[in-house]
């Protein structure tokens, strides 16, 4: 079933219901989402000579039009490409190009970027600027007809990535975005007409996942003006908006549960807060649950299976009576009703306390990697996508996450990659080996700390600490700023000369290599690691 059809349902049945709102303001009613969607849908078909299956890149912070795009999209049977809006240039173009995207639909903060990449990405015919003059022309095209699509057919292309290099694009079709819209409703939350969905989060990831099973129900989709996170805004926008949930990373948990304007507001109007995408530490989770009461509900799932893999329900989290209630609250809860999961070590299925990797099977599963056949073959083997995280049930079906087998940092909600870090390390001039790891922080959920080796006659200063620093975030962005950078003699490594992360991870949150030779267990560590300070 195609998305787009929930909109055009919506526009015969409550035209004028809002459908899309800024702040306090309608954006849109049904009738008028229904309207520009189903123009652009034409605009994008004949201005740009697109066909069914052709890819559509949106780069854009969140905003009524980036809903007006996707919708779009899929109403034109395109296949969408959601681009996070705070990646470097470069990424941006990475991606564009591996997608063969024929057009991006951008907005004011980023159209420099976008534009720059018309005549470099060689599939890229046009860049869109939304709200635009030229978007505007777009959706006042004569609406087309929806476009049916199969149950198989790409509709997201959702770019995700581990540790080893560019991002991957998980391959999303139209039965995997209903089966998590399904699954919604089936374990977290029913959703009516009067409720609302606030994306605070980028619209690129899980918020606009958990975007479509309120479109799909006639919610109106809030975007609030700030951009991100604002007590004060979230608190008036509850007094404005009914049956309001949102999606936030543990951080934004934690930080708006420490918020004097939240812990003043009125929360009668607030639904839900589906956290997940990050660890979420008990001490955290408590006081979050102090402040707005049960109606917190964990998911635990990748782009690879979207919104869908384990879930801790509203009702998990107001059991405090249950014996193990601590040990719930620090799991990601139990398979959702359309998958099957499993804890696996070398594919045999593992009993309860014993930890493996976690595996996934259902129709939510991405189909593969877009253009990527070997890390697909890795990823999905047998009919189970393989998580790469670690875990294990206990014997009631809860099951804990122990560890990431990837190496993938996420800070502040957001994925960072440690290879591309270590290389824009590697290009600074006194840089003569780097490695990079996280270690876990209070409010970004992991900080990211580089290990570097400096080349001879460099000596190691604060002073350069900063200036690699600024290095990292002028090569490949802010979100990869380094929180710490420590000089070190030269970095541990096996005997078939890998780095030893798991290593660098234990002095990153504390510990301490001393020495120039120290062996532990079967590797042999050769580093004399010191701060700068």
């Amino acid at each position: 079933m195609n998305p787009a059809a929930w909109v055009e349902r919506h526009a015969h049945r409550m035209a004028g219901a809002p459908a899309l709102a800024e702040g306090d303001r309608v954006h849109a009613t049904w009738g008028e989402f229904a309207t520009r969607t189903a123009g652009a849908a034409t605009g994008l078909r004949d201005h740009f000579g697109l066909s069914p299956g052709d890819r559509v890149a949106i780069v854009m912070r969140n905003r009524p039009e980036y809903l007006e795009a996707l919708y779009a999209v899929w109403h034109a049977g395109l296949v969408a490409v959601p681009v996070n809006a705070r990646l470097h240039r470069e990424e941006i173009a990475y991606i564009l190009e591996h997608s063969e995207s024929a057009v991006a639909v951008t907005d004011a903060d980023h159209a420099g970027d976008v534009e720059s990449l018309v005549g470099t990405v060689a599939s890229l015919k046009a860049a869109v600027v939304a709200p635009g003059e030229r978007w505007d022309r777009l959706t006042a095209s004569s609406p087309s007809r929806l476009i049916d699509r199969r149950a198989e057919d790409p509709a997201w292309l959702f770019y995700t990535s581990g540790t080893t290099g560019r991002p991957k694009g998980a391959t999303l079709t139209h039965r995997s975005l209903l089966m998590a819209t399904l699954s919604y409703f089936a374990d977290i939350d029913p959703v009516f007409p009067q409720d609302s969905v606030l994306h605070a989060a980028p619209l690129s990831h899980g918020a606009g996942l958990y975007g479509l099973p309120h479109v799909a129900k006639g919610a109106v989709s809030v975007m609030p003006r700030s951009g991100g996170v604002d007590g004060d805004e979230i608190a008036a926008l509850l007094g404005r908006w009914p049956g309001m949930s949102f999606f936030a990373a543990p951080t934004m948990v934690k930080r708006l549960a420490g918020d004097r304007a939240i812990a003043d507001a009125d929360l009668s109007h607030l639904k839900t807060i589906i956290y997940g995408g990050a660890p979420m530490y008990l001490a955290d989770l408590e006081e979050a649950l102090a402040v707005f009461g049960p109606r917190l509900a964990q998911i635990y799932g990748q782009g690879e299976a979207p919104m869908t893999i384990t879930g801790l329900s509203k009702a998990d989290h107001a059991d405090h009576d249950h014996p193990r209630w601590r040990d719930r609250m620090q799991s990601v809860g139990v398979p959702r009703t359309d998958v099957e999961v499993r804890v696996v070590d070398d594919g045999r299925e593992l009993p309860p306390g014993e930890a493996g990797e976690v595996v996934v099977r259902g129709d939510v599963v991405m189909t593969g990697y877009w253009h990527s056949p070997d890390a697909t073959a890795e990823a999905l083997r047998d009919g189970w996508l393989y998580t790469g995280d670690i875990g294990s049930f206990d014997a009631d079906g809860y099951l804990t996450l122990r560890d990431r087998s990837k190496d993938l940092i996420i800070s502040g909600g957001m994925n960072i990659y440690p290879r591309e870090v270590e290389e824009a390390l590697l290009r600074h001039p006194d840089v003569k080996a780097a490695a990079v790891v996280g270690r876990p922080d209070e409010l970004k959920g992991q900080a990211l700390v580089c290990f570097v080796t400096l080349k001879n006659g460099v000596a190691a200063s604060p002073e350069l600490k900063e200036a690699i620093r600024s290095h990292v975030a002028r090569e490949i962005g802010s979100l990869a700023r380094p929180d710490d950078v420590r000089f070190a003699a030269g970095l541990p490594k096996t005997r078939s000369g890998k780095i030893m992360r798991r290593i660098l991870k234990e002095i990153a949150a504390g510990g301490t290599v001393k020495g120039d030779t120290t062996t532990l267990e079967d590797f042999t560590v050769v580093a004399t690691l010191q701060s700068e300070e």
